[in-house]
């Protein structure tokens, strides 16, 4: 079985790092310049308590992720919650890698409207391979406020300091967020053919009946049919369409149901199992709520 590191303090992932004792319990930002990783960890997956930002500005970077390995270009961010299990490898020979990290336990967060509000920013479940992309400005945004927590905790701790740091976290939060939302307008085309995909995968799933055997196709097997987190697909198709990816499955089911009600004897029990429902009023309630009838209604008025 994998090696598997927790790292669960600010205090540890600077030791891990080869960094300097950290100047607050809960939060560090790191040069990723002067990083160097202690022998134990490198090859080794770790897992963190803490949530992070990390903003790379130059220099060859691989990260593993899951069973996965992503190089990243200049100017790229990520996002990671406590939790996930991620592997620096050793850097190759030549590599100067250059940005900053960001690092928070949830602690730092206690009694803050962001303790309520953080679960919100979906992008700290994205996969690695759905990182941000920014331009030079953006990146000139996410390093301003990045530096101005730096400032802030490196002061002497005091009854602002929790206010303060928070306040800059979130508003760093936001920018994310903002600058994710312009990836999906400026990847438009590509998510078209995303959405293009998440309806073949659809058809696939019904012509091979899997829906007898696995029951409704779940937001997670199509995201992992797409290469994608469940998270980040379902987010693409809000942003695209104005449908979360499960209002997607359905509308599609629902669709389904509509020909067949129409175009066969089938009773409606059995037309339910046949699309994967396991009782017939959880289909009949879908399919009341999307076209304001009942499935018997519904063939009888047409």
């Amino acid at each position: 079985m994998e090696n598997l590191v927790h790292i669960k303090t600010i205090t540890q992932l600077n030791q891990m790092l080869g960094c300097a004792k950290p100047k607050h319990p809960l939060i560090t930002i790191l040069d990723l310049a002067e990083a160097n990783m202690s022998a134990e960890v490198i090859d080794t997956s770790v897992v963190f308590s803490f949530y992070s930002i990390t903003l790379k500005t130059c220099g060859a970077d691989s990260l593993k992720y899951g069973r996965g390995r992503y190089d990243f270009e200049e100017g790229t961010l990520i996002a990671l919650s406590p939790g996930q299990v991620v592997g620096m490898e050793k850097p190759r020979e030549g590599d100067n890698l250059e940005g900053m990290a960001l690092y928070f336990h949830p602690d730092l967060l206690q009694r803050s409207n962001l303790q309520k509000k953080i679960k919100d920013y979906g992008f700290f479940s994205y996969d690695i391979r759905e990182a941000l992309h920014l331009s030079d400005q953006e990146r000139a945004n996410i390093t301003s406020i990045l530096k101005s927590i730096e400032s802030e905790y490196r002061q002497n701790i005091d009854n602002f300091s929790q206010k303060i740091l928070v306040a800059n976290i979130e508003l760093l939060l936001s920018y994310v967020d903002r600058y994710f939302n312009r990836q999906f307008i400026t990847r438009s085309n590509q998510n078209t053919e995303v959405i293009t995909a998440f309806e073949r995968v659809l058809d696939e799933y019904f012509d091979s009946n899997l829906s007898l055997d696995k029951g409704l196709p779940s937001v997670g097997y199509m995201a992992d049919k797409l290469h994608m987190s469940a998270n980040y697909l379902g987010d693409l198709l809000k942003k695209e369409t104005g449908r979360s990816a499960q209002e997607h499955i359905h509308d599609y089911i629902i669709d389904k149901a509509t020909y067949m009600l129409l175009n066969s004897s089938t009773n409606i029990s059995q037309i339910s199992y046949q699309l994967g429902f396991e009782y017939p009023q959880y289909f009949s309630r879908i399919f009341k709520k999307k076209t304001g009838l009942s499935p018997a209604e519904y063939r009888r008025l047409h």
